[in-house]
């Protein structure tokens, strides 16, 4: 059984106009695993809808708490990916499970959306990857503390360890 948590981000962002006027809306976390044939194996907890840049110090408390007392050893976490990064970082200290977390630059209400895929992605990176702290973004997997947002080239790319 997979924990899936949800904590807003692009992924579920709504545009209401050209002046990129949006709200976090529901999850379309559901419709995008029955999109990838996904049926059960899993548990979803919404625990937020945030943009990323608006997550604080309490919100990464309260993902970690949800980590922490999650009955699951394997963790899949929806994310915004301005400070993925840094949740992640947060998250290092429960390496005793299996933590991914993706999002997508993309809304998933967009057709041109990297949010199918990421999830699916995310989704074998979380069944196959041993105990650690993962981002799983367009294709590739990061380990925590060693990985940013290059938002320039709009993808993540590996750094030192910190």
């Amino acid at each position: 059984m997979i924990q899936i948590l949800t904590t807003g981000g692009t992924i579920d962002k709504v545009y209401f106009d050209a002046n990129s006027k949006f709200e976090i809306g529901e999850s379309l976390l559901p419709e995008l695993l029955r999109e990838s044939n996904i049926h059960d194996g899993y548990i979803i907890r919404e625990l937020m809808r945030k943009d990323s840049l608006e997550l604080t110090d309490d919100d990464r408390a309260t993902i970690l708490e949800a980590v922490r007392t999650s009955d699951c050893s394997r963790i899949l976490i929806t994310h915004g990916t301005d400070t993925m990064a840094q949740t992640a970082q947060v998250l290092k200290p429960l390496a005793d499970r299996t933590i991914v977390l993706t999002g997508a630059m993309q809304p998933a209400r967009m057709r041109r959306t990297d949010a199918i895929f990421n999830v699916g992605f995310a989704w074998a990176a979380a069944q196959l990857l041993p105990s650690g702290v993962y981002i799983a973004m367009n294709g590739e997997v990061f380990e925590a503390g060693a990985v940013r947002k290059n938002l320039e080239a709009q993808k993540f790319e590996r750094i030192a360890a910190d």
